[in-house]
């Protein structure tokens, strides 16, 4: 029987949907944190950038929330990074682990880090990279490593080595966190647990999926058949059988 509410993995819900997130709080007390990016926010519609982080921030109830910077040049990541952490709350400033040229956003991470704001680190999808960042990181100040576990998954490799060895780093730096980014199933979340990720992000189309947790594959195969049975009734499907 798996309780989320003993893991050691922290869930947190990647969504810019703010319904989405009041929901949550109220319906789901093993939700520990959200995530967004610029990508959710634009399937939600959302035009005004900083109301939308403002709004996220009210609602959250000091829950750890990331917002993700969208500049692809180096020192412009750091001006909008600094100018989300004075907004408030308990936010962590989503950066890529590099701009669209490829080139490391260590410095950022060095310069922020250095002055307590929390970073998320973003888009990383190997152990190498987390090599080329994990020096660059403040002890002192609340950090997360955000792998997209899914997506390499996506590819057709396993991503839990990935994590684990990835894990064997993080777990020596004092305040980093690392999280399963790019969730694609409810198993992922004991995956994450399993490969000792401190985070995982799921979204709410994977939360919805929440109420299947546990239950029984007996009636969860009789439940298919007549599922199965009833959509065929309803479609009227008819094999016409041959005369003897």
């Amino acid at each position: 029987m798996i309780d989320l509410n003993s893991l050691n993995v922290k869930i947190f819900l990647d969504t810019a949907n703010l319904d989405s997130i009041k929901k949550s709080l109220d319906q789901y007390p093993f939700i520990k944190g959200f995530t967004t990016n610029p990508s959710l926010m634009h399937k939600e519609g959302v035009k005004n950038y900083e109301s939308f982080c403002k709004k996220a921030l009210e609602i959250s109830s000091n829950l750890p929330i990331s917002f993700e910077v969208f500049s692809d040049n180096i020192n412009e990541m750091e001006e909008e990074a600094r100018i989300i952490n004075s907004w408030g709350g308990n936010s962590y400033v989503k950066i890529p682990i590099s701009n669209t040229k490829g080139e490391l956003t260590t410095s950022v991470i060095k310069n922020l880090t250095q002055d307590g704001i929390k970073v998320n680190i973003t888009a990383i999808f190997t152990l190498q990279q987390v090599k080329e960042i994990i020096n660059f990181f403040e002890a002192e100040t609340p950090s997360i490593i955000s792998v997209f576990a899914g997506r390499v998954a996506d590819s057709g490799i396993d991503p839990i080595d990935t994590m684990l060895k990835c894990s064997n780093i993080t777990s020596k730096k004092k305040n980093i966190e690392l999280l399963w980014a790019s969730s694609r199933e409810i198993l992922n979340i004991i995956h994450a647990e399993n490969s000792n990720s401190d985070i995982i992000t799921i979204a709410p189309d994977i939360l919805s999926k929440i109420k299947l947790l546990n239950k029984n594959l007996n009636d969860f195969s009789l439940e298919t058949v007549k599922d199965f049975f009833n959509d065929a009734q309803n479609a009227g499907f008819n094999i016409q059988k041959k005369d003897s």
